[in-house]
Order: C-alpha cells, then sequence, then structure tokens
C-alpha cells in the first residue's frame, strides 16, 4: 500500500543548478530527495511539475512523492522536511491526494514573473532576484510588444534545445501583463506551459523593443517561423520566478 503526498516548495535558485536531478547532487530535487530518504527511510522518488533552471526561484513549485514506509500526518512531513532541507529550500504545504494525481501530468498551466530592476543602482537586496537594466526602458513599447505572444503560437523561435526533441513546441498563452512600481518592472506569462527558457527568450524580446535595439513587429515574425533567430536573447535567470501551477 501507497499513499501519495503532495508537496509546495519554495526555493531561491541562486545556491543550486535547477530542479533536475544530476550527478552532483546539488539540485532542488536532490535536496528533497535526500530530505525525503532520511525521514522515510528508503529511496524516494520527487516528481516536480516541471524544470526550473540554474538560477530560477520558484514561489510554488509543485510536486509529489509516493509513501511506502511512513504516512505521518501532512503538517508533520513539512516540519520534518524543513528541518532537513537547506534554509534556501522550504516546504510551505503539503497533503495526501488521490493517486491519480501526477505533479506534472496533471498540471493544467502555470504563471511566471520576471523581475526587472529599471534604474542606475541595484539594490543589494535584489541582487540575483532581478535583472538590472540601468537605460530607462518604454514601458509603452513593451507593453505594446507583449500584446503579441498572447494566444496560441508555435513558439519554436522563442525556444532552446534542451538535447531532445518536444512533442510539439505549439502552447497558448492566456495573458502577458507588464507593470512597473518604482523602478522595479514585473513581466507575468500565464500560459498552459513554456518550453526550454522560452520565458526568458520572452523578456529579452521585450527588452529590446523597450530599448529601440528590436522593432515590436519582429515578434510577429519570428513567432511565424519556426527556425530560431541569432539575434535573440535569453534574459538572465536570476530575474524569473515560478509563481504557480494550475490544476
Amino acid at each position: 500500500m501507497s499513499r501519495k503526498l503532495k508537496l509546495i516548495v519554495a526555493y531561491d535558485g541562486a545556491p543550486f543548478a535547477g530542479w533536475q536531478s544530476q550527478s552532483h547532487r546539488n539540485t532542488v530535487q536532490d535536496h528533497l530527495e535526500r530530505a525525503f530518504e532520511r525521514v522515510n527511510g528508503g529511496a524516494t522518488r520527487v516528481h516536480g511539475s516541471g524544470r526550473t533552471d540554474a538560477g530560477v526561484h520558484a514561489v510554488a513549485q509543485c510536486a509529489h512523492v509516493n509513501l511506502v514506509n511512513r504516512f505521518l500526518p501532512a503538517e508533520r512531513w513539512v516540519e520534518a522536511l524543513n528541518a532537513l532541507l537547506p534554509q534556501a529550500i522550504r516546504v510551505l504545504h503539503c497533503r495526501y491526494v488521490s493517486q491519480d494525481f501526477h505533479a506534472r501530468l496533471s498540471a493544467k498551466g502555470k504563471i511566471y514573473r520576471y523581475r526587472i530592476w529599471n534604474a542606475p543602482v541595484l539594490p543589494p537586496f535584489d541582487y540575483r532576484r532581478a535583472w538590472h537594466v540601468a537605460r530607462p526602458l518604454d514601458l509603452k513599447v513593451m507593453k505594446s510588444a507583449a500584446k503579441y505572444f498572447v494566444g496560441t503560437h508555435d513558439f519554436a523561435g522563442f525556444a532552446a534545445n534542451r538535447g531532445k526533441p518536444e512533442r510539439t513546441t505549439v502552447r497558448t498563452i492566456n495573458s502577458v501583463r507588464v507593470r512597473k512600481k518604482g523602478p522595479c518592472v514585473t513581466i507575468e506569462f500565464d500560459g498552459d506551459g513554456f518550453l526550454y527558457k522560452m520565458v526568458r527568450l520572452m523578456v529579452g524580446a521585450l527588452v529590446k523593443c523597450a530599448l529601440g535595439k528590436m522593432h515590436v513587429e519582429d515578434i510577429t515574425v519570428r513567432l511565424k517561423s519556426s527556425e530560431p533567430s541569432s539575434a535573440r536573447f535569453a534574459a538572465p535567470a536570476e530575474g524569473l520566478f515560478l509563481v504557480r501551477v494550475r490544476y
């Protein structure tokens, strides 16, 4: 008999090599699996809703595990795991779910947020939490350009090669919201799924438009082309946050 535990995890991505387990064992998944192994008394596979790259943060990553040895109350799992995890990784919530739930396969969509600090000086408290762009950004142009991403498109021109082909590069973006509060510009993407480096490549295009280095209409051209452009630019990982996984 086994039970399935769903957990919501937040992490500062700066100290880790992304989510996905690697041979050096310094990823978020690796640290979670070690913590579960110590509490559960055996190897436990942690399944995430998707990968985040090195340096990318999560406000609410979702994952699940299949437990066969110990069935602690859900709130006890939060205490036990956080006592063993690095301070940069925190389990926020746990609850038992039905066996047909899967953190990745059951997901209906995700929300990502990108932070840009648009001022001459980046405060130390935002170091590795935002992309520092010192030159003034044209927010009106950025908002206009963002609208081109909304809808169902082939985003092959806004994706990087992870080493294996995607089943499809078509994705639906429900909304892109650009806001500015003081020097902090936030761009929030709500979509049914995202390709490798897709958000960072979209942000890179928006910033190039806002700096006058790219025409807004070029976004449409790139969306209609399945070939990656040599002129594209991916925004740095440190400004990106996984905010929510929708089920």
